[in-house]
């Protein structure tokens, strides 16, 4: 199993980034996914964001409104579309998907980072 993020960088305050993960070696769209992101500095990560097989999102207080978690499971990818980005969104960005009956079967991605910067 392999869960590949891409589509971080640095950007400046009010800015977009649309982060991806793609996922081989599974059957992705028996999986909840979702985007967790870990601070500098910190141990650990926080939830960002959530979405089910069936399509079911939920949100962090910090990011509701402005991010936006979505799958296209005929590409086996999964995204995280994030607006009018603040500073405090800088973190690394990671992936993970869970087995929506086996909750033992769960993986992570490596991570991507984030940088959000005048």
């Amino acid at each position: 199993v392999q869960l590949v993020e891409s589509g971080g960088g640095l950007v400046h305050p009010g800015g977009s980034l649309r982060l991806s993960c793609a996922a081989s070696g599974l059957r992705f769209d028996r999986y909840n996914m979702a985007w967790y992101r870990q601070f500098p500095g910190q141990e650990r990560a926080e939830l960002v964001a959530h979405i089910t097989s069936a399509g079911a999102t939920n949100y962090s207080v910090s990011v509701k409104d402005r991010f936006t978690i979505s799958r296209d499971d005929a590409k086996n990818t999964g995204y995280l579309q994030m607006n009018n980005l603040k500073s405090e969104d800088t973190a690394v960005y990671y992936c993970y998907v869970e087995d929506e009956f086996r909750g033992y079967l769960k993986y992570w991605g490596q991570g991507t980072q984030v940088t959000i910067s005048s």
